[in-house]
């Protein structure tokens, strides 16, 4: 049965699992990929790593498409009188805090919210209150709170994603949920594809704390080329237009000393060919995403950065167009497939020395 990607998408969002604390989101993605790939493994840290045999002759070349499953969370801190102080896991603003619904993952999961002083009480209306002036209420006597909640329990976002009009979907952790799905269309796309290299697809752990998972994976499965893909910042009021990119208008790739230009050349010829809307982003330094550090991995890696446009990043309420997920998948399945066996030799930096002293 073809995949329901907005299905797919809003099942992978409603999952419970925050940096550290993935393995809700481990058993889906498994799930998900289950008829699409030849083998899984999970290894030391959580990542699951997940391969797709090629055609090609042995030994294989090897593409790593990494997206990580974790999303932003945050963690119990203190109790004090029934109320739980958080401390944040990954980067959240207090300013989308506040009457925020989450859950606090307890003995059991306690729905709450955070509360505020209402305005009429509060001593500094006119700023935002930090994460300590903020307290969750879950409804229940302090008693049965301390008995239910411990220090460093984790609490998410009790946010289920809602259908907006057309192709678009808001709701919580599409950073990096929607990027996992587009490698499920990949995966489906090089299914009734050739493909001479094996595919290894990573649904890798703790990004938002520190790229942990992309580090640990890329060090395992010892790509020959890796893709990382990831959120982007997609156009709306109060964003810098210069910084954003259009809802709905194809993914972007990332240009810079994080990508490996011939392998770029690469991507934009097929996206070319296959007429795929993108859009290019110049990024010099540190592109804030797992390719970052997956690209120094061992000897290093040549690797690209493919990344889906969103509003609203890091709330409860990211907006995205499907269309936009199905795309990257479409485009990464049309990469992978162009890629003959000897694909490497032709991306390959020029030798400068021949030998010894002779240039």
């Amino acid at each position: 049965m073809p995949l329901d990607l907005k299905a797919h998408i809003k099942h992978l969002s409603g999952l419970a699992a925050p940096s550290g604390y993935e393995e809700a989101a481990r058993d889906a993605i498994r799930e998900a990929w289950a008829g699409l790939a030849d083998t899984f493994e999970v290894d030391g840290l959580g990542n699951l790593i997940a391969t797709k045999t090629g055609s090609g002759p042995e030994p294989r070349r090897k593409v790593m498409l990494c997206a990580h499953m974790d999303e932003i969370g945050l963690i119990v801190a203190e109790i004090r009188d029934g109320f739980i102080r958080a401390a944040m896991l990954g980067g959240i603003d207090s300013r989308v805090l506040l009457s925020q619904p989450v859950l606090v993952h307890g003995r059991r999961a306690l729905p709450g919210v955070f509360g505020a002083a209402p305005p009429h009480m509060s001593r500094r209306r006119t700023e935002y209150p930090t994460l300590d002036d903020l307290w969750i209420d879950v409804g229940l006597p302090g008693e049965d709170v301390a008995e239910l909640v411990r220090v460093g329990d984790v609490i998410t976002f009790d946010a289920p994603a809602i259908e907006l009009k057309g192709d678009r979907l808001a709701g919580k952790s599409f950073d990096n949920r929607v990027s996992v799905a587009a490698i499920t269309v990949c995966l489906e796309e090089l299914a009734a594809r050739q493909h001479a290299w094996d595919v290894v697809a990573v649904a890798a752990v703790q990004e938002e704390v520190g790229s942990h998972g992309a580090i640990t994976a890329a060090y395992k499965v010892q790509p020959d080329i890796a893709i990382a893909i990831d959120g982007n910042f997609a156009a709306q009021a109060g964003a810098n237009d210069d910084e954003t990119f259009k809802l709905g208008d194809g993914p972007v790739l990332g240009r810079g000393p994080n990508f490996h230009p011939q392998l770029f050349k690469h991507a934009r010829e097929v996206a070319k060919a296959q007429e795929f809307k993108h859009h290019i982003e110049a990024l010099p330094a540190n592109s804030g995403t797992d390719a970052w550090l997956i690209q120094v991995s061992r000897e290093g890696v040549p690797s690209l950065l493919i990344s889906i446009p969103m509003r609203n990043m890091h709330t409860p309420v990211e907006v995205i167009d499907v269309r936009d997920v199905r795309r990257t998948g479409r485009w990464m399945a049309a990469l992978i497939a162009g890629m003959g066996p000897d694909f490497l030799d032709t991306i390959a930096w020029p030798e400068t020395l021949s030998e010894e002293g002779e240039s």
